[in-house]
């Protein structure tokens, strides 16, 4: 089958682009706003971009409490979203008012960080403390602005729980790191298999 997105002339039940851009890591998101009031999110359209030095992005879906609370805090946490922790991560998602924090009504313990205002998940088996960079807003094939909102950071800490550390490496198979896959879908790092590069 072929369809062009823009007629979404697809047939299906549901839209099988986000199912085919799969899995996609969960960027649980922790800030404060203006107020100093922490905020926790789960963002799917998330990911490492850079290594030297390391950053990593997210983008929101309208300009959202998480977005307007790191440009005006200046920083951000991303806890790691585990399997033991699905059905909080799945709770922060939730459309709460402005001001209500998703750390108390997922049951999850907000922990102070080293190097950044933001607070993170205690729970969490990693933890990744970032500084704003940008937010960048992308257009479209026809120019006009979309309403999505990408947001850089640089990592400047990160937390590890020693119990995720294994023979010297971090071991997603023992904390089963979760990813978002299309529809409601969602799968859980349970196996991983090595290949190395060719020599050419």
């Amino acid at each position: 089958m072929f369809y062009e997105t823009d007629k979404n002339d697809h047939g299906l039940p549901h839209n099988p682009f986000k199912a085919i851009v799969a899995p996609r890591p969960i960027g649980w998101i922790g800030s404060l706003d203006a107020e100093g009031r922490p905020n926790l999110a789960p963002y799917s359209y998330f990911n490492a971009v850079a290594d030297n030095p390391p950053m990593v992005l997210f983008s929101s879906s309208g300009f959202k409490d998480t977005a307007a609370n790191i440009e005006a805090c200046g920083d951000f946490t991303c806890s790691l979203a585990t399997l033991d922790l699905k059905e909080a991560m799945n709770m922060s998602s939730g459309a709460f008012e402005h001001g209500v924090s998703e750390f108390e009504k997922a049951g999850l313990t907000a922990a102070p960080s080293r190097l950044v205002k933001s607070p993170h998940v205690a729970e969490a088996k990693a933890v990744l403390e970032c500084r704003y960079l940008q937010t960048v807003r992308p257009r479209a094939l026809d120019g006009r602005e979309v309403d999505s909102w990408i947001v850089l950071g640089q990592v400047v800490g990160i937390h590890i729980a020693d119990d995720a550390i294994v023979d010297g490496r971090f071991d997603v198979t023992k904390v089963k790191t979760i990813s978002r896959l299309g529809y409601m879908d969602y799968a859980a790092v349970e196996e991983v298999f090595q290949m190395r590069r060719p020599k050419v």
